[in-house]
């Protein structure tokens, strides 16, 4: 069924209405008519399962038949804390973090990070990077859409995650794979978790001593030193795993 998300104040009790760029998707793209089905959400964790009751140029009216709890969110909160990478890495970054169950994402400025954005440029990327998030969101049947923060420092990024209950960094001189299954297992339901990722070249060692001061547990991915685009999104696949099999029983 297709799925679109739509703001609250476009939802009431017994229709809802679709307006914008969704409207000519829905009519020209996916052809639907009078009496097709669509789901909805809105983006704070609930589904509307609705049918369409009438197609105008502007708009689309929506009977709403069923709404109940969303069921593709993770029980835990996952914030990717992602230091900037070259060229246009962090878009596919942003889409496959959004598919794997992020709840939110972090542009990070390090010391080894070679993009420089001031903060004209950092708004104009945040926006698209927002979009291609949403537009990820939708393909994957999440219930919200996960938020791209505003380019911080480390240091801020550092400040944000003493938040969390759990913090995380990757580190390639950290080889305990033991000790980080056991930091693992610690990510209980309903709780929430910080992932530090590097750039190109990788955190300078004061920068992972002062993640590690802000309460963050260095861990392993193993013997090979992967991409920074790889390396979010190798954790993020661990953790989802792990949680959706513990809490839902699906694997």
């Amino acid at each position: 069924m297709y799925r679109f998300f739509v703001p609250m104040e476009q939802i009431y009790e017994n229709t809802a209405v679709i307006i914008g760029d969704d409207v000519n998707h829905i009519k020209n793209v996916l052809r639907m008519e009078f009496g097709g089905h669509i789901m909805i959400t809105d983006g704070r964790g609930t589904d509307y399962h609705c049918t369409i009751g009438d197609i105008e140029p502007d708009r689309v009216l929506l009977d709403i038949e069923k709404k109940e709890p969303v069921k593709t969110e993770l029980p835990v909160e996952i914030v990717l804390f992602q230091a900037l990478p070259k060229a246009d890495k962090m878009e596919l970054i942003i889409q496959k973090a959004v598919e794997l169950g992020a709840a939110r994402i972090v542009p990070v400025r390090t010391r080894r990070s070679v993009v420089r954005l001031d903060d004209k440029k950092a708004e104009k990327k945040r926006q698209r990077w927002q979009s291609i998030a949403e537009a990820a969101a939708k393909q994957s049947g999440r219930g919200i859409v996960p938020e791209v923060g505003e380019v911080v420092s480390f240091g801020g990024a550092c400040v944000q995650a003493q938040e969390l209950e759990h913090n995380i960094i990757p580190y390639e001189l950290y080889d305990d794979m033991l000790e980080t299954a056991k930091t693992m297992s610690r990510i209980v339901k309903g709780t929430s978790i910080g992932i530090f990722i590097g750039p190109e070249g990788g955190f300078e060692r004061g920068e992972v001593e002062q993640a590690m001061e802000a309460g963050a547990q260095p861990v392993s991915l193993g013997r090979r030193i992967l991409r920074t685009e790889t390396a979010g999104l190798a954790i993020l696949s661990v953790l989802m795993f792990q949680i959706e099999k513990d809490y839902t029983g699906e694997v």
